[in-house]
């Protein structure tokens, strides 16, 4: 199976965002729902702290939406600590059903993809899509902790502390789901962890150039193509993989990862983790359709499927990317 197209109306309800300083201190400090100057959130620990991000993303999207928590049948969720540590606890006493998702940086847009199936299917009336990563949770757990100092590569990429949150309907918003295609796991064998842009975009150029061989469309048929923390070593990769296949990326295609931070920002090679598509879907790709500037979108989630364990021991770091199309038509 390929292209999925919804045959009920689907829609994105409200969004909300939440992060760290900065991001805050980013292109887009008026657009964010809250941020925390110290990325404590008022918690003593970091990993805390992103449990905490997460249940206020939450919070603020159901406010946005004049939801209860009664109102959402299900929640899609997840983030980069092991076994989605920061989404478990955060949902924990929330009374909805809950589904723990790893997709790693991918995780939002799989969540998006899940949310819109369940929900057009008509299995839930409205789900929530969640994703959060914090930068001090992830360098204790994929590299070395933050007062360790390390020097950072040119293509690592900065892990955004941030949570966003889209809740998925089947009301009139503006922003509707028209169909997703699923990713396909692709491993080239990139064993650089401070290169997660090389090891996604072979799989961000499979889902693309499957996207577009199957639709039949072309980019110049979307206002923006926005994929999810390849970072700018990682966007140039898969722009020149498919322009090898003969499909030609323009000035629409975007990537959050490049989107989120100033040019001044230390941030290597860009942004990644989960929250980073998270924000650049809410603060970005939500607020172009709810302002009326765009029609049609192609928004891709990717994720390096690796652990701290699989790395240390030499295995390559398997890319993934998840397709949703967005569109202002019903």
């Amino acid at each position: 199976m390929g292209i999925i197209r919804l045959k009920n109306r689907v829609s994105v309800a409200a969004v909300s965002s939440v992060c760290g300083r900065s991001e805050y201190d980013g292109r887009f400090s008026d657009r964010y729902d809250e941020h925390s100057d110290d990325d404590t959130f008022e918690q003593k620990t970091f990993e805390r702290a992103e449990e905490e991000m997460m249940r206020r993303c939450f919070g603020h999207a159901l406010r946005k939406g004049r939801f209860a928590p009664s109102d959402i049948d299900a929640v899609f969720a997840g983030d980069l600590m092991n076994q989605c540590t920061a989404s478990s606890y955060a949902f924990s006493d929330s009374g909805i059903q809950y589904f723990g998702l790893f997709g790693a940086c991918s995780t939002m847009a799989e969540a998006v993809m899940l949310a819109a199936l369940t929900v057009g299917g008509g299995y839930f009336r409205r789900a929530a899509a969640t994703a959060c990563s914090h930068f001090c949770t992830a360098e204790r757990q994929f590299r070395t902790p933050v007062e360790y100092g390390g020097q950072r590569t040119p293509t690592a990429q900065w892990t955004v502390t941030g949570a966003g949150c889209a809740v998925i309907d089947t009301g009139n918003s503006g922003m509707y789901i028209k169909e997703v295609l699923p990713g396909i796991t692709v491993d080239r064998k990139v064993t650089d962890a401070a290169n997660m842009g090389a090891a996604m975009a072979p799989a961000a150029a499979d889902t693309l150039t499957r996207y577009f061989k199957e639709s039949g469309k072309s980019p110049g048929d979307f206002d923006v193509i926005l994929s999810g923390d390849l970072g700018y070593e990682g966007r140039t990769i898969t722009t020149e993989l498919l322009f090898q296949k003969g499909i030609e990326l323009g000035d629409n295609y975007l990537d959050c990862g490049e989107l989120l931070y100033k040019k001044e920002q230390d941030v290597h090679s860009g942004g990644s983790g989960c929250g980073c598509s998270a924000l650049g879907l809410a603060v970005y790709l939500f607020e172009r359709f709810r302002k009326k500037e765009i029609k049609n979108a192609l928004f891709i989630g990717t994720g390096a499927l690796m652990s701290p364990m699989a790395t240390a021991q030499g295995h390559s770091i398997p890319g993934i990317a998840h397709l949703v199309h967005f569109s202002s038509e019903v």
